[in-house]
C-alpha cells in the first residue's frame, strides 16, 4: 500500500466513535476507516438503495443505474483519486458509498415532498438525514443506536460539500450528539468523495438519458466538453459503431475530469502549503476541486443536463406522481399512525415535532417500489406514468 500524504486522515489518529465499544471487538485486522465502510456495506440503508431514484424513478430496465450502482461508480472514481494523491483510500470509500444513504423514495421529487411536509416541524434535507439514518435510525447493534462510525466518516459526511454555518435539525441534533466542527472544511477524503460524486453522475447520467431516449447524440454534441471527446474517440475509432463510440466518449470524459481534478488538487495543496490534515481543515478554502477552466467545462455541461434530462417533460411528469405518493403516504401516516408496521407505531412519540420527524423518517427509508405498494395499501390505486 501507498504510504499516505502527512495530510491524509490516518485511522490511527481517528478522533474516536460517538459510543466506547471497549477492548475485544475489532473483528479481524482492520483499522477504523476499514469497518467503517464494512459497516456501511453490510447496513440496511446502505442496501435500500438498490431501488431507490438515481435519474430514472422505479426503472423499468435493469440496466439503468439506481443509487445503489451509482455509489458504486462514485466509489470506483474516488479510490483512484485518493490513491494518486496519497489519501486514505478506505475513508474515501466509506464516504462515498454512503453519501447518499439519506435520500427517500424518489431522490430529490421524494426529498420536496418531505420538505413540504415538515415545513413546520424543521423541514427535512437528504444530507442531514443520511447523518440520523446512520446515527439514530439503522440500529444494528445491540449497544448503542446507529452504525457507531468513526467521527472521520461522519464529519466528511456532514459537510464534504464545504463548511455548514446554518445546519437544518437533523445535522444540528448529530453535531450536538457528537460535535463535527461544522464551521470548518472537511477532510481532503471528504473533499474527493464530493467532486467524485460529480464526475460521475455528469457522465452517467449521459449513459442513461441516451439509453431510455431523452439526450440524442445531435443535443449532446451542443456542449463543446462533450464535442471534443467525440472527436477524438471518433479519430480513434473510425470504424465503430455509435453506440460504443458513446460508451467510450463517457470513459474518456471520465479520465479528463479526473486527471484534471487531481492536477489542480495537488497545485492547491502546494500553494497553501499544507502539511498536516488538520490544515487541510483549517484552509479557509476547498483544496479538491476542478481547474478554472474545467468548472466552467463542468458547469455547462450541468447546465445541459438539467434542461434537456432533468428537466425533460417525461423526467417532470414522474416527478409530480412520485411527489403525490410521498405526499400522500405521509399525510395517511400523519392521520393514523395505525397504517405504519407495529414496530414503528410501538416507537411514535406523542409530541411534535418529533412525531412529525418519525413518520418521515419511517418514509425516507423507503424504497421506489415499497413506496408505491404502501401508498396503494393505505391510499389506494395510483395511475403511474408509462416506464414509471
Amino acid at each position: 500500500m501507498t504510504a499516505l500524504a502527512p495530510y491524509a486522515s490516518d485511522p490511527s489518529r481517528s478522533r474516536g466513535r460517538q459510543h466506547d465499544e471497549g477492548r475485544g471487538t475489532t473483528r479481524g485486522p482492520r483499522d477504523a476507516f476499514q469497518r467503517d465502510r464494512d459497516r456501511i456495506v453490510h447496513s440496511i440503508s446502505f442496501r435500500r438503495l438498490r431501488h431507490k431514484t438515481q435519474v430514472f424513478m422505479a426503472p423499468d430496465g435493469d440496466h439503468f443505474r439506481v443509487r445503489l450502482t451509482h455509489s458504486l461508480e462514485v466509489a470506483q472514481i474516488g479510490r483512484t483519486v485518493a490513491r494518486t494523491l496519497a489519501l486514505n483510500e478506505d475513508l474515501t470509500e466509506a464516504l462515498c458509498l454512503a453519501h447518499d444513504i439519506g435520500h427517500p423514495p424518489f431522490g430529490h421529487a421524494g426529498e420536496r415532498a418531505l420538505e413540504e411536509a415538515l415545513s413546520g416541524q424543521g423541514g427535512f434535507d437528504h444530507n442531514g438525514n443520511t447523518l440520523r439514518a446512520l446515527m439514530v435510525v439503522d440500529c444494528p447493534y445491540p449497544g448503542w443506536d446507529g452504525l457507531n462510525l468513526s467521527w472521520e466518516t461522519l464529519e466528511g459526511l456532514a459537510k464534504h460539500n464545504g463548511p455548514v454555518t446554518a445546519p437544518g435539525w437533523a445535522l444540528a441534533a448529530a453535531d450536538a450528539a457528537f460535535p463535527l466542527d461544522l464551521t470548518q472544511h472537511s477532510s481532503l477524503e471528504a473533499q474527493v468523495a464530493a467532486i467524485a460524486d460529480d464526475i460521475a453522475y455528469d457522465n452517467h447520467d449521459i449513459d442513461d438519458g441516451l439509453r431510455a431516449g431523452l439526450l440524442t447524440l445531435e443535443q449532446l454534441l451542443e456542449v463543446p466538453l462533450v464535442a471534443r471527446g467525440w472527436d477524438a474517440v471518433r479519430a480513434r475509432w473510425p470504424d465503430a459503431s455509435p453506440k460504443r463510440l458513446m460508451r467510450e466518449l463517457v470513459r474518456n470524459q471520465i479520465g479528463v475530469m479526473v486527471n484534471d481534478l487531481i492536477g489542480e488538487t495537488q497545485r492547491r495543496i502546494a500553494a497553501a502549503g499544507i502539511e498536516t490534515a488538520q490544515d487541510v481543515r483549517e484552509a479557509g478554502q476547498a483544496l479538491c476541486g476542478f481547474s478554472d477552466a474545467m468548472r466552467e467545462e463542468e458547469r455547462a455541461l450541468k447546465r445541459f443536463m438539467y434542461a434537456n434530462l432533468y428537466h425533460h417533460p417525461h423526467q417532470l411528469a414522474a416527478a409530480e406522481t412520485a411527489q403525490g405518493v410521498v405526499a400522500g403516504l405521509y399525510a395517511a401516516y400523519a392521520a393514523d399512525p395505525a397504517l405504519m408496521p407495529e414496530a414503528w407505531r410501538a416507537s411514535l412519540p406523542g409530541e411534535e415535532p418529533w412525531r412529525s420527524r418519525h413518520i418521515a423518517d419511517f418514509i425516507a427509508g423507503m424504497t421506489d417500489r415499497y413506496a408505491i405498494a404502501r401508498y396503494c395499501e393505505a391510499v389506494g390505486p395510483i395511475d403511474l406514468p408509462e416506464g414509471f
